[in-house]
């Protein structure tokens, strides 16, 4: 079985281990989106998206089923960063929502933060309790997370429609089962032999 990918790990036995076809074979290739520019690019994509999406709720409500798509989005980027910075996802979203309390209606952050710590709290317990690989970790998570997360916050900005509703729950599980298929297969590429 191969060990669990951190990235300068990686880097680091890349380099030395590279002339030695008997080294597993999962540290001969790179972890998705490697890299401490790729991991700000995430950070700031997320960051941005949860303010952006945020103020678009706040700023033009009618168009509730256009801004509730965009939460796939913003889950798929969650999950990057939280695969990049662990528990320091938690910073990144209270700056998102430190940023969104400033620049968007406080009803609206007081309903992400809400549906945020119910989420987080769900995606802590999934991470410690089960020991499957991370990418199904991050389904499991997101499975029973998705739905609260989404009834929370459209409940609390009153925008609990079945269109907005719908939209929202199809865009956060394509995004995040994308997320999954694309790491199921790059573990399929990396699996060692035997």
């Amino acid at each position: 079985m191969c060990p669990p990918a951190d990235p300068l790990l990686i880097m680091s036995l890349q380099r030395y281990y590279r002339s030695h076809p008997s080294f597993p074979c999962c540290y001969h290739n790179p972890p998705i989106f490697p890299g401490s520019r790729t991991a700000m690019l995430f950070l700031i994509a997320y960051i941005g998206s949860v303010v952006l999406i945020n103020f678009a709720f706040s700023s033009a409500p009618h168009l509730d089923i256009i801004w509730s798509a965009w939460g796939g989005l913003v889950f798929v980027l969650r999950d990057m960063v939280q695969i990049r910075f662990g528990h320091g996802a938690i910073l990144a979203m209270l700056a998102a929502l430190v940023l969104s309390y400033v620049t968007s209606d406080p009803t609206i952050a007081l309903a992400s933060a809400t549906a945020f710590a119910v989420s987080e709290c769900i995606d802590w317990l999934v991470f410690s309790i089960t020991k499957r690989p991370l990418r199904d970790r991050l389904w499991i998570s997101s499975a029973l997370s998705i739905p609260l997360d989404t009834f929370i916050f459209f409940g609390m900005i009153d925008a609990l429609t079945t269109p907005v509703i719908l939209t929202a729950l199809l865009s956060k599980f394509a995004g995040v089962t994308a997320v999954w298929m694309i790491m199921a297969w790059r573990a399929s590429n990396n699996a060692c032999p035997g």
